[in-house]
């Protein structure tokens, strides 16, 4: 079984209550819609990525805008179920931007990323980087997936969503985020799926066919 929820920044007990009443285990995957959280330098955190991985479900992620990217760059590339990930640990895969993977026989498209709006209040290399924005090799990257699999795909996975969502959703897009939540806007258009699910907003909500995610796990049927 798969299961979709939003943004965990890195609450471990949290996360589990989420899931207090899922029975969820060996075999079943669960994504996490951006802002992980769980990967950084400090001991506290390796030890929430330690019970992570002593976990029996498997965890797929899209970054979000609150990641360490650096950290996040240092793990192995590899090839999982048809599209590049990050090897996080024995049990946990950062789904790269701009590829497909096939999960119990459904495809998802991943795509992560967004802009920081505390960005001012942060440190560069310690709580900001600027790899939270699609740099250009993400985007080409995500053109010959697009290609390759005639922009059809069954599900969506991203941390924003497209701009006009952000306008229904009752939130005014930020600038600094217009190039992403505008290549959204054009996937929406354009790409034949059946449903998106994203996060970032700290809010559970439908509209159309996209999914903003927090609290909620969705199971994926």
């Amino acid at each position: 079984m798969i299961y979709v929820t939003g943004d965990t920044h890195g609450y471990y007990d949290e996360m589990l209550y989420r899931l207090r009443d899922i029975k969820i285990g060996e075999g079943d995957t669960l994504i996490i819609c951006g802002d992980f959280g769980f990967v950084w330098d400090d001991v506290s955190s390796r030890i929430r990525l330690k019970h992570l991985q002593d976990e029996k479900f498997t965890i797929a992620f899209v970054d979000g805008n609150h990641e360490n990217f650096d950290l996040l760059g240092q793990y192995p590339v590899i090839d999982w179920n048809g599209g590049k990930a990050h090897q996080v640990g024995r049990n946990i895969f950062h789904m790269m931007r701009g590829e497909c993977f096939t999960i119990e026989g459904r495809s998802f498209f991943a795509f992560g990323g967004a802009y920081s709006v505390d960005k001012p209040m942060r440190t560069e290399h310690f709580s900001w980087w600027k790899e939270e924005k699609p740099s250009k090799e993400d985007y080409d990257n995500a053109s010959k997936t697009l290609e390759r699999i005639g922009k059809k795909v069954d599900y969506v996975l991203t941390h924003n969503i497209p701009e006009s969502t952000i306008i229904r959703l009752g939130k005014v897009p930020d600038v600094h985020d217009a190039e992403l939540t505008g290549y959204f806007e054009w996937l929406l258009r354009e790409l034949d799926f059946k449903r998106w699910y994203a996060g970032h907003f700290h809010v559970d909500k439908d509209i159309d066919k996209v999914s903003v995610l927090y609290d909620r796990v969705l199971p994926i049927e």
